[in-house]
């Protein structure tokens, strides 16, 4: 058999494993073509940087942002991890992205030119096009306004810390970030301008604070009113502070009796923040899914096109592969389900079932199985799901085979662990719903509300623990963070649990 003869150098975007800044935007060039004419991808602008491994440390400690205010947390978590990476405990990661217009991807310096497209197809593309697409990303985050955001914090923190003390900003800074994954919205968004109005509307909320009707005269209890509330009286007060409330920290910022304005914008800043990064812990599946299909499938067309040598796609699936490892449940390395590697496997399903598909699958997907238009229906999955329905809708026998999964039932009152689901066609589908339910926030995170909270009374702030499956709160963790709450409303606040969301 003859052999296919070698393409020439000048056809290759690069030919050592070294890079310099002309190889990254020729590369670069390249890989945005087939993202966009081939994939159909829409993205941000890009911004690559490179930086080295302290930079890309510092990144991890200050939560992958480009501008953050300073707090002691990012110090203790930069050396962790960098005691942790010089021992070889621990390696860096190849890149961070940031969801920002234009998105920002960091590059390791140390990475090889073959690395170096594997992180810019992954980052600038595939990250980029889900961070612009997906409707979670889209509903409750602000690309264009983010980077100023973080600029008006950072410096609105340092103002306050020169003005009230590093002491006094660390216990609020302390307390709000304990708070922080109990100070999102889950469920609904206030109507609110865009976060470049920050500024404004800080000056506004300081000029209205004068007149709000928490602070001190309007407080002070009415004699005439009597200590005891009426179920009337209940009401109204419920529905004029819009309980039951599930953001903490917004309930807090608004009505904590002994807050100064400097701490309530704070506490808004905190929350903001946090609510900016909540959709990507409901979409790491998808999105690292997403991430990694995109820069395989990419980085294998340039290889067909004669443009990415055999040798440095030996090292880019190299790479792919240590990334999309699933370990064994008796593998030390085993922590879960790899999102990487099940958001990969699924997508590439996808494909599979769309160009050639079996029997099983027309029998549970006929509306893909042999359409042939896989790209539309990637991009449509990107945009509208999040992890668990995206799971729920996609999660094939076939992928549920590859992984070996079956469901365990293990029940407090039984003595023993129950196999619920195998593989069989009941048992895919029961597979697919326990998986689904693994990856729902709904029922990994404790759900904590304000019941209820009397201003004019005791003040007592009234909070509402909602068990999922029966399971309490850590009383440790409980304790702690009762004292935080407690810091911010200024007076006593109790906790109930219950097992009903009424």
């Amino acid at each position: 058999m003859a052999k296919r003869a070698p393409k020439p150098k000048s056809e290759l975007l690069f030919d050592q494993a070294d890079w310099d800044f002309e190889t990254l935007r020729r590369t670069l060039d390249a890989i945005e073509e087939v993202a966009r004419d081939d994939l159909g991808l829409d993205f941000y602008p890009n911004q690559i940087e490179i930086i080295s491994s302290e930079q890309m440390l510092d990144a991890y400690s200050s939560i992958g942002m480009p501008l953050m205010y300073h707090h002691w947390s990012f110090g203790k978590h930069f050396l962790g991890h960098e005691r942790l990476y010089r021992k070889g405990a621990r390696g860096l990661a190849y890149e961070i992205v940031i969801n920002s217009n234009p998105c920002i991807s960091y590059c390791l310096e140390e990475n090889t030119m073959p690395l170096q497209a594997l992180v810019m197809a992954h980052a600038a593309f595939g990250h980029n096009h889900f961070f612009k697409s997906n409707h979670l990303f889209r509903q409750w985050t602000d690309a264009d306004g983010i980077l100023d955001y973080l600029e008006y914090a950072r410096k609105f923190i340092a103002c306050c810390e020169e003005k009230h003390g590093l002491g006094e900003v660390e216990a609020t800074l302390d307390a709000a970030h304990s708070l922080m994954p109990h100070g999102v919205f889950r469920h609904r968004r206030p109507r609110q301008p865009s976060l470049r109005e920050a500024e404004e509307q800080r000056r506004e909320r300081i000029a209205a604070a004068e007149q709000n009707v928490h602070y001190l005269w309007n407080t002070i209890l009415n004699p005439a009113r009597g200590q005891a509330s009426t179920d009337t009286e209940l009401l109204d007060r419920k529905r004029d502070m819009h309980l039951p409330e599930e953001n903490l920290l917004y309930f807090l910022e608004h009505y904590s009796p002994v807050l100064t304005t400097w701490q309530r914008e704070i506490l808004r800043i905190v929350r903001n923040i946090g609510q900016y990064f909540y959709p990507q812990k409901q979409t790491k599946v998808m999105n690292e899914g997403c991430a990694s299909f995109v820069h395989y499938y990419i980085l294998n067309k340039l290889h067909e096109q004669g443009r990415i040598s055999d040798g440095a796609m030996l090292e880019i699936l190299h790479s792919h592969t240590n990334v999309l490892t699933q370990p064994d449940f008796d593998d030390p390395r085993f922590s879960g389900i790899n999102p990487y590697a099940l958001g990969f496997a699924m997508m590439d399903d996808i494909r599979r079932v769309c160009l050639d598909p079996t029997e099983e699958d027309r029998e549970w997907f006929p509306d893909l199985a042999g359409s042939g238009d896989w790209r539309s229906v990637l991009r449509q999955a990107w945009a509208n799901y999040r992890d668990e329905s995206f799971i729920q809708q996609f999660l094939s026998p076939a992928v549920i085979r590859r992984f070996r999964m079956f469901a365990l039932s293990d029940d407090s009152s039984s003595r023993y662990c129950t196999v619920t689901g195998i593989h069989n066609e009941q048992g895919y589908r029961h597979v697919r719903d326990a998986l689904a339910r693994d990856h729902d926030l709904s029922a990994l995170e404790p759900e904590i509300q304000v019941a209820d909270a009397d201003l004019l009374g005791d003040r007592c702030l009234h909070l509402k623990a909602i068990r999922r499956n029966a399971v309490p709160l850590d009383p440790d963790s409980r304790a702690a963070t009762l004292k935080h709450v407690e810091r911010l409303w200024g007076y006593k606040v109790d906790i109930v649990e219950s097992d009903k969301p009424n």
